[in-house]
């Protein structure tokens, strides 16, 4: 999904890369054909696709046959298994699906024809990967790092409950919170705040109210990152694991703080009555 900021804002700039036998390839076109792939393969929609066919969760990874292109399975890096949702991964999801239809509906004469059905597979990707965020996230909004995480199990009923960054059975990802809060709201703004996107942007407000305090905001002058309990590579072992704890907490990493900022910057420009800011039109003036 990041990626798409960067090939979607290269085409608005008129440039095209060169293929195979010098041929010219539209990066518009390549991002949508990724996406609505991604949306097929990567997400699941209660539909009877498998026996974990749950509707909204996110495979991390999506496993292909080189020899024929055909897909074959899901898989994971940085989650706990391929057949669990590894919750930075579904925040990737939902704000992407939002931030492409937030394009394709500003931008929609520049989308080829054969594509124009790119839309409503985007909506039906941004509302069951939001919608399986609000069931399966605590009472705060803000998610441990991968709702099949074996811990949990140890934990009761953790989900009517806030988040515990300091528990002692599995951590806490802010940086999925920080993400999937811009989701929510985007996909709610999109909507209609008043109408059927109510409730996504409700609770996306309980997100950034959670992440923007307390224990999530860094207080310490001295910490080198604005927003603390996020999980980098929790398979790996990479997250620092304090003296005397069973899990990490209190560190932070990009995704997070580059997502808190945006996340405030986006709520700002709304408080004020200002235009939204969006990939799409980075030159705008943020002041």
């Amino acid at each position: 999904m990041r990626s798409l900021r960067i090939m979607v804002a290269s085409h608005e700039l008129g440039h095209e890369l060169k293929g195979e036998n010098d041929r010219s390839i539209s990066l518009l076109e390549r991002t949508l054909i990724h996406a609505n792939t991604t949306a097929r393969v990567g997400i699941w929609y209660g539909e009877g696709r498998d026996s974990y066919d749950i509707r909204g969760r996110t495979a991390h990874e999506s496993i292909f046959n080189l020899n024929d292109g055909l897909y074959r399975c899901p898989g994971t890096q940085q989650g706990y298994s391929g057949f669990s949702t590894w919750t930075r991964g579904l925040a990737w999801a939902m704000l992407g699906y939002a931030e492409q239809l937030e394009y394709l509906r500003a931008r929609n004469p520049e989308v080829p024809s054969e594509l124009k059905g790119s839309y409503k597979t985007f909506l039906k990707a941004a509302k069951a990967t939001c919608d399986f965020y609000l069931k399966y996230m605590p009472q705060d909004g803000i998610p441990y790092w991968d709702t099949g995480a074996p811990g949990l199990a140890k934990m009761g009923d953790y989900l009517s409950k806030p988040a515990d960054p300091y528990n002692q059975f599995e951590p806490v990802d802010s940086s999925a919170a920080c993400i999937g809060a811009q989701g929510l709201l985007r996909l709610g703004s999109l909507l209609g705040r008043d109408d059927e996107g109510k409730d996504y942007w409700q609770a996306g407000l309980t997100v950034a109210q959670s992440l923007l305090k307390s224990p999530y905001l860094s207080e310490d002058p001295a910490h080198e990152g604005l927003i603390l309990h996020a999980i980098y590579h929790q398979p790996n072992g990479w997250d620092y694991v304090q003296p005397g704890a069973s899990i990490a907490y209190g560190e932070s990493c990009m995704w997070g703080d580059y997502h808190a900022r945006e996340l405030a910057i986006y709520l700002s420009r709304q408080i004020d009555g200002k235009t939204d800011h969006h990939f799409y039109n980075g030159m705008l003036n943020l002041a």
